[in-house]
């Protein structure tokens, strides 16, 4: 039988290794031309998803690579008022310990024998049992998992779904090798999460492993165009920055400060979800996991259920080798109920994060009582 899966992210990586474990073959197909062909993004909360890692024969790997210290957590005012701050014993439980996205992927590609990836594969169209690629070639299929994310082409296949917009835009900065460069915002930030709430926006500042701290700008209650209309020069990075600071009025200027120390790279981001409690009557040879799936606010959720998704699907295949739309069955009824729950968790702490008084409900969630 020839399991086709469509995106080389965690979920995708999960779901190919949880079968290689148990003896089964399976091919992945991604768009990229390879795995350094672009940047893989900043850290991840790894929590529930290393149950996944756990099936997948990988926890002592993923140990030497987890970050304990990016569980420390200093939360703020935008007055500069510090309301909370964790700081882990370097002895505690990795719990939710942070890992580099790029870590991670890499971690799962190296578990996978040569040639499982294919590289370059850019994912078309696909019926009776044939995928089209955008360069020409095709491949047969018995089973397609979409693992493609967020802007999932598989999707189509099993629902009329689409992403909406969720009224958050951010835009994303940095400073590069923090403790040389700047030891005083180093000092500031400390070795986690650095994250200040309140007038409808956010600012997060989180310790990558490779020294730079990714900082992201959130504004809530913003359109889809909002790009357009918030006078932000992507084309000129250091008026970008001067520009992010004028929509942060009031902000404290050490917060700021952080702003002004980020180099030359300004993305903008807008966020999406897939409406809460997505089902679709279950095909035999078609599926979706991770975002494809269930899109849910980014809330330190998404890759934690790709990862189970992806493991739960392969131990439903691996369970039933000869009945593939039972064990698809199995797993969208299970994996439905599950990320429900999770979704619905994720909506209530957005709409927690865009309150006016984000910071004081979000300490008293951290330290409830």
């Amino acid at each position: 039988m020839k399991i086709a899966i469509v995106g080389a992210g965690p979920g995708g990586l999960a779901l190919a290794r949880v079968l290689h474990v148990h003896g089964f073959e399976a091919v992945v197909y991604e768009r990229e031309s390879s795995r350094d062909a672009r940047g893989q993004g900043g850290m991840l909360d790894i929590h529930s998803g290393q149950q996944a890692l756990r099936e997948a024969g990988l926890m002592a790997e993923f140990l030497a690579i987890a970050r304990g210290e990016g569980q420390d957590l200093r939360l703020l005012e935008p007055d500069g008022t510090l309301l909370l701050q964790e700081d882990t014993p370097d002895d505690a439980p990795l719990l939710r310990p942070e890992v580099d996205r790029a870590d991670l992927r890499d971690l799962l590609l190296d578990s996978l024998p040569e040639g499982v990836v294919r590289w370059g594969r850019a994912f078309e169209s696909a019926g009776d049992g044939l995928l089209h690629f955008a360069d020409g070639s095709s491949a047969e299929y018995d089973l397609l998992v979409g693992a493609d994310g967020a802007q999932s082409r598989v999707r189509a296949l099993v629902t009329d779904a689409r992403p909406a917009h969720i009224g958050q835009n951010a835009v994303e900065v940095g400073i590069p090798d923090i403790d040389r460069t700047h030891p005083e915002l180093a000092a500031m930030v400390g070795r986690g999460t650095y994250w200040v709430l309140g007038d409808e926006k956010s600012l997060a500042a989180q310790r990558n492993g490779d020294g730079r701290v990714r900082i992201g700008v959130s504004f809530y209650h913003t359109g889809e165009d909002w790009f357009a209309t918030s006078g932000i020069p992507f084309d000129d990075p250091a008026a970008a920055r001067a520009r992010l600071i004028e929509l942060l009025p009031g902000w404290h200027p050490r917060i700021t400060a952080l702003i002004e120390a980020c180099d030359d790279t300004v993305v903008p981001r807008s966020f999406f979800t897939l409406p809460v409690g997505l089902t679709w009557p279950s095909r035999a040879d078609v599926t979706v996991l991770g975002d494809a799936a269930h899109l849910m606010p980014a809330v330190g959720e998404g890759v934690n259920m790709a990862l189970l998704d992806g493991a739960r699907l392969g131990l439903a295949l691996a369970a039933h080798p000869d009945d593939f739309p039972a064990a698809v069955q199995e797993y969208e009824s299970e994996m439905f109920e599950r990320t429900a729950a999770v979704a619905r968790k994720s909506a209530d702490m957005k709409e927690m994060l865009t309150s006016p008084d984000a910071a004081r409900r979000l300490l008293a969630f951290f330290q409830p009582g």
